[in-house]
């Protein structure tokens, strides 16, 4: 009853093209399956390569057929007219999509193609007024962000991701463009950072294809939004035509969020992989309703790590923390942080990680453990950024890959060592008094939850008392325009290795400003 997308790979192959597997799938949008069991009916040559085409005889009998009965069809695309006038752009994005750096499996990263994420710009503009607009990225492995920024430099986007390397990526060639372009460390089920909150008219999201990713990444997208009334989710999803309860399973959990479907674009993703979903996706644009937000943070705190189709942290793993009361020899936490089993020190006080994470602890913390499940290793960091305390022990279900690399991070606070899938995180002692930028640093990283701009600037007043407020927060302004509105615990890390640089040029612009009055 529907056989639009295997008409589409007849038509193509009636004309005795060479074509590749992953090139079919892309251009009809059937899942591979069905391709494969098309070409299985069909005869067909093989090259060496692997490449194939119809034999003579029936590409002519193929031909025949469609001129006599059904004729391929393309559901609508309602930007395709505009996209031969952003040929530019098409290019500059294929050339920035090259250069990005490789998906992560365990992420579920798959590419977009070029034409998709300018036709997602183009849909945007046609849909909705963006001159002035906010636009929340809810995760931009495809380099959404820039595509918009291209086509309408007027939209001041946020992006916010997981992947250290696509925020660095993301925010230099950003600076290279002239886009209005800013970056965000988050792991969305640890929660939405501060200064990207209700901040968006638009939020964009191509999550992971699970209903728990694709229901968690929609909740924050709505957290997102500013001005529930008129903002919108723009949603790509997509599943195989032979599986349509997964389909079923996000659509409900849509529904949950109390959301109108406003309109659903069949298969206007495409992408390089994702063979079994036919390398397409649908795009929905979704409207909230006044239930939706309540929705949405009520989903948000039904905190799992499983939201993957793969690895560690798949909705099918079974990875779990095992720890006992020996792991904790030679520490007497005060608090216990993350999910721990109920008989190791029943008596200690405790925290969420998403509740550590978003605000500073009331009690005083001298000593602290915390678990961190499988698949959340990359928030290791901030978890520790967030614990002002002198002795911090974090359980984790592996070895961190890159110890080193953290260490860096947190030279200005701490001193960090490990033992198999424990690190243990040692205070560091205040800097002397005569170093003026690691006493700025110490100053910055010790108030995690507070804007980076104010501990810095009071730093500098600190130093200089004839310093005003004003002074002092445009030094920083002029210094680190990235600092703006944003806390450590949002960072992206190559921010943060930028932090020590950009401390002492502030204290430079310092020496060199005259006194006040």
């Amino acid at each position: 009853m529907d056989p639009r997308r295997l008409h589409t790979a007849l038509s193509l192959l009636a004309d005795r093209r060479w074509w590749t597997m992953a090139d079919l799938i892309r251009r009809t949008a059937a899942p591979r399956r069905s391709v494969e069991s098309l070409l299985e009916a069909l005869a067909v040559e093989r090259a060496d390569d692997g490449r194939f085409r119809l034999t003579a005889e029936q590409a002519e009998r193929i031909a025949e057929a469609l001129r006599t009965g059904h004729r391929p069809f393309d559901p609508a695309d309602p930007v395709g007219h505009l996209l031969p006038e952003h040929a530019d752009v098409v290019e500059r994005m294929r050339e920035l999509i090259r250069r990005a750096p490789r998906g992560r499996h365990v992420l579920d990263h798959v590419a977009a193609t070029p034409d998709t994420v300018v036709r997602r710009a183009l849909l945007l503009g046609a849909r909705f007024w963006l001159p002035g607009a906010r636009l929340l990225c809810v995760g931009d492995h495809d380099l959404t962000s820039l595509a918009v920024g291209l086509i309408h430099p007027g939209v001041e986007t946020t992006v916010v991701d997981i992947d250290e390397r696509i925020l660095a990526y993301i925010d230099e060639r950003a600076a290279e463009l002239g886009l209005d372009v800013r970056t965000r460390w988050a792991d969305l089920r640890l929660g939405l950072p501060p200064s990207a909150a209700a901040s968006a008219d638009i939020a964009v999201t191509d999550p992971p294809y699970t209903a728990e990713g694709v229901g968690l990444f929609v909740a924050r997208a709505l957290e997102g939004l500013r001005d529930h009334g008129s903002g919108r989710v723009v949603l790509a999803y997509g599943a195989s035509d032979r599986t349509p309860a997964l389909a079923l399973k996000v659509q409900n959990a849509l529904r949950d969020l109390h959301l109108v479907t406003e309109a659903v674009y069949p298969d206007f993703n495409r992408y390089f992989g994702a063979e079994a979903i036919g390398s397409a996706a649908d795009l929905y644009l979704l409207r909230p309703t006044g239930k939706s937000l309540a929705a949405a943070t009520a989903r948000a705190r039904r905190f799992s790590a499983a939201i993957y189709t793969r690895g560690p942290q798949a909705v099918e793993s079974r990875t779990t923390l095992r720890i006992s009361a020996d792991d904790l020899s030679g520490l007497r936490p005060d608090v216990l942080v993350g999910e721990w089993p109920t008989h190791v020190l029943p008596g200690v006080p405790r925290a969420r990680l998403t509740t550590w994470l978003a605000k500073p602890y009331a009690a005083t913390v001298r000593h602290a453990a915390v678990a961190l499940p499988a698949g959340l290793e990359r928030a290791l960091a901030r978890v520790l950024l967030a614990t002002r305390a002198e002795h911090v022990r974090v359980f984790l279900a592996e070895p961190v890959a890159d110890l080193a690399a953290t260490a860096a991070l947190l030279r200005p606070v701490y001193e960090l060592t490990a033992r198999g899938p424990v690190v243990d995180a040692v205070r560091c002692a205040p800097p002397a008094a005569e170093d003026e930028t690691a006493r700025i640093l110490r100053a910055i990283m010790d108030r995690a939850h507070g804007k980076v701009a104010n501990a810095w600037r009071d730093a500098l007043i600190g130093l200089r008392g004839d310093l005003t407020k004003r002074q002092a927060r445009a030094l920083v302004a002029e210094t680190a325009p990235w600092a703006r509105d944003v806390t450590p615990l949002e960072l992206p890390a190559h921010r943060l290795r930028e932090l020590p640089d950009a401390v002492r040029a502030s204290l430079q612009r310092l020496a060199a400003a005259p006194a006040a009055g």
